[in-house]
This record gives structure tokens, C-alpha cells and sequence, in this order.
């Protein structure tokens, strides 16, 4: 089957994320993390946007941003995970395809729904229970958006935040937000209320990103937890 063609345009917020291929685990070592926020540091200043948030776990990586055009989402991605892959294979001397295909992104509208996503990013070491406290994790975005780190790589937040981020984020998401955001995922949807969705759609042709593609089989885990 054909894909689906990748509908970008500009001034919107996008989710990103992408899984190793066949759920491989991709950083094994804090090395080869740090490898690759590295690497998103050099690929921000080839392909300008602007970074908000991210959380990279052993077999994925999730990354919330805001293209400074359009087609610098695609340009970023794609010299990003080549020269990550090539960097992988270089240090580990392995070959073949360590990335699940193309990476999967989706608008997110720029209200309460883009702290529900921030949120689901940073929240996701603890929703797999690698860690106590999302805090722990020294692989987001967590604590530099407390102010609590420094990088180069975030730019300041488009909504303020609650005082009590971090606290407000080790508490689960309601059930429906989760369904929500998994649903904004799997069909590479806008991530906001009815209307907006409806609104964004419309614009930007997605509408066939709001119609089921088939049930998912019995028993699935979704790989973001």
C-alpha cells in the first residue's frame, strides 16, 4: 500500500516521535543518549526550529516542536536519524535498519492540549516504570523546563507552565487524554478539541487522518506507554 503523503505547513506545533526497528532498543548506555541530543543540537542549527520539549527512552524518542517553515521538520528528521544511524552503526559495528520506518508526527493545537502532550512526553520514563519520579529521568525535558538544567537545545515554552510542573506531571492523564493522544499517534492526527480539529483538517486536507484505519489486534501494546 502507498503512504500516505506527510501534510506539513507552517506555524504549527508537531509531535514527533519514532521506535527502533522491530522494538530494538536503540540508546543502551548514557552515551548513547547523549549522543543524540547532541546530535538534535547540530541538526537545530542546520534546520532552524524551535525545540519545546523531548523524552528519549531505550527503544524511542518523543520530540515536541515548532518548524520554523515547513519543510524544516522534514530536513531536520531526516539529517537527525541519517546521522544518527550512521554514528550507531560506526560506534556498535552493526548494519541494517535501526529506525521503524519513516517517524510519525502530528499537529498539536497551541491551548491546554499542548501541555497534555508536554506532559505525556516528559511523563513517559515513570509511565513505563523506569524511574520513581519523572524527575529522575535525566533523559528530557523535564528539568530544564523547571529551570532546574541548562542546554542549548530547548527554546522557551509557547504557554507558561504550572508552578508545580514536575508534581503535576508524576500524576497520571485522565484515561481519556491518553486514548486521545494514542489516537493522534496511530492516524498521525491533530492533537486538539472537535472544532479545531475539524478546522485543521479542513485546511490542511487531513481529514482522512480522522477516520479509523481498522481495529488493532487483540492484546497490542502500544510501543510510546
Amino acid at each position: 500500500m502507498p503512504r500516505s503523503a506527510r501534510q506539513l505547513a507552517d506555524g504549527y506545533i508537531y509531535h514527533v516521535l519514532n521506535r527502533g526497528n522491530n522494538k530494538q532498543t536503540v540508546f543502551h548506555k548514557s552515551g548513547d543518549y547523549r549522543a543524540f541530543i547532541r546530535l538534535m543540537e547540530d541538526a537545530k542549527k542546520r534546520h532552524p526550529l524551535q525545540i519545546y520539549g523531548y523524552c528519549l527512552m531505550p527503544n524511542h524518542f518523543h520530540i515536541v516542536l515548532r518548524p520554523s517553515q515547513a519543510q524544516c521538520l522534514s530536513s531536520f528528521m531526516r539529517w537527525l536519524l541519517t546521522s544518527h544511524v550512521r554514528r550507531y552503526h560506526g560506534y556498535h559495528e552493526t548494519s541494517g535498519h535501526l529506525w521503524q520506518g519513516r517517524y510519525k508526527s502530528f499537529i498539536i493545537q497551541e491551548d491546554e492540549h499542548f501541555l497534555t502532550a508536554l506532559r505525556y512526553v516528559e511523563r513517559n520514563p515513570l509511565r513505563a516504570h523506569l524511574v520513581s519520579t519523572s524527575l529522575d529521568w535525566p533523559w528530557s525535558s523535564l528539568k530544564e523546563n523547571i529551570g532546574a538544567d541548562v542546554t542549548r537545545l530547548l527554546d522557551p515554552l509557547p504557554l507558561g507552565l504550572p508552578n508545580n510542573w514536575a508534581t503535576f506531571v508524576d500524576i497520571p492523564l485522565a484515561n481519556e487524554e491518553i486514548e486521545h493522544f494514542r489516537t493522534s499517534i496511530v492516524r498521525q492526527s491533530p492533537f486538539g478539541d472537535a472544532q479545531w480539529q475539524k478546522l485543521v483538517c479542513r485546511t490542511l486536507g487531513l481529514e482522512s487522518t480522522m477516520r479509523p484505519r481498522g481495529r488493532p489486534k487483540k492484546g497490542t501494546v502500544p510501543f510510546f506507554a
